[in-house]
């Protein structure tokens, strides 16, 4: 704790080297950028924009109370990030619940780092950073994966590197967002869980999932029967309101292989069985990109 006072104590000294127009640092090249880049430094709270690319929606109002609480009583004790914007004016990368949470306190200044970035650099930090905190929903999170594919042009292979995720959690994500905007909203508010988010989106009709969502709801269905209930009905079966098929169109055996099959092409494996035992596997893919994934998934094989 003292090295950190230590190095806030030197922030505000350096504060008022970036309110010096004769010295403005545009780049990490100009004249004192050394001291100031990299370093903790007390930023007044008026001169910092919020950022456009934040990936979080939606702030819980008590926790933001409480956080303020908290701040007024021991400070802000983990530094925001911020990117250079222009003289003696910021935009925040990270740290939006603090930069509240300090306006609520009451607070003018509070410490900082500071980051030199362009539009594109900014959007990577802040989604990247915000994909790793533990209170994002699963939402927020798909949403910043396709953001990151849209904004910067990164492929699912390149995402997967850049935020150390393996490709086909990124691509479980992703498909959340085939789900109808109120299960969305319902995964959000933690009515479902992603589980049940997950079970959902292997059925095409939205109006088919909302009606296995109020049984959700209503029943209070777990994961594994909102399985079964879109198993079954994938497979023109009957179902009860518990989400328990009448009856099983297909052996165990071959449910347990295309949930394997699911798994390693990071899709959903759909299959249709006859009478006689006989049947096909259908791979389903999103996009171009994503034909050629499972095409070199099934050529490494060969």
């Amino acid at each position: 704790m003292a090295k950190a006072t230590k190095k806030q104590a030197l922030g505000r000294g350096l504060s008022a080297l970036l309110k010096d127009p004769e010295n403005d640092i545009k780049s990490v090249e100009d004249k004192n950028a050394d001291k100031v880049v990299g370093n903790i430094i007390e930023l007044e709270l008026e001169s910092i924009d919020v950022n456009p690319f934040q990936p979080r929606t939606s702030f819980n109002d008590e926790t933001l109370r409480e956080l303020a609480t908290s701040i007024k009583e021991v400070g802000v004790i983990q530094p925001i990030t911020v990117r250079k914007l222009d003289f003696n004016n910021f935009q925040l990368v990270s740290g939006e619940r603090r930069f509240r949470a300090s306006k609520l306190a009451g607070l003018k200044t509070i410490p900082a780092y500071i980051r030199i970035a362009n539009d594109q650099e900014s959007l990577t930090m802040a989604l990247v950073e915000n994909i790793q905190r533990q209170d994002l929903d699963p939402i927020e999170i798909a949403l910043s994966y396709q953001r990151l594919i849209d904004e910067i042009s990164l492929t699912q292979e390149q995402l997967s590197d850049r935020v150390g995720k393996k490709r086909s959690t990124i691509a479980n994500y992703l498909r959340l967002l085939k789900l109808d905007p109120i299960v969305q909203t319902g995964m959000r508010d933690g009515f479902i869980s992603m589980g049940h988010g997950r079970a959902l989106v292997n059925v095409d009709d939205q109006q088919q999932q909302l009606e296995i969502y109020e049984k959700i709801i209503g029943n209070s269905l777990s994961v594994r029967n909102t399985e079964s209930l879109v198993r079954s009905l994938n497979n023109k079966t009957e179902i009860s309101d518990t989400g328990k098929p009448e009856s099983s169109a297909a052996p165990k055996y071959i449910l347990k292989g295309v949930k394997e099959f699911s798994e390693y092409f990071g899709a959903k494996i759909d299959v249709k069985v006859t009478s006689k035992g006989s049947g096909k596997l259908i791979i389903p893919f999103s996009s171009e990109e994503d034909f050629k994934r499972i095409k070199k998934l099934i050529d490494s094989e060969n």
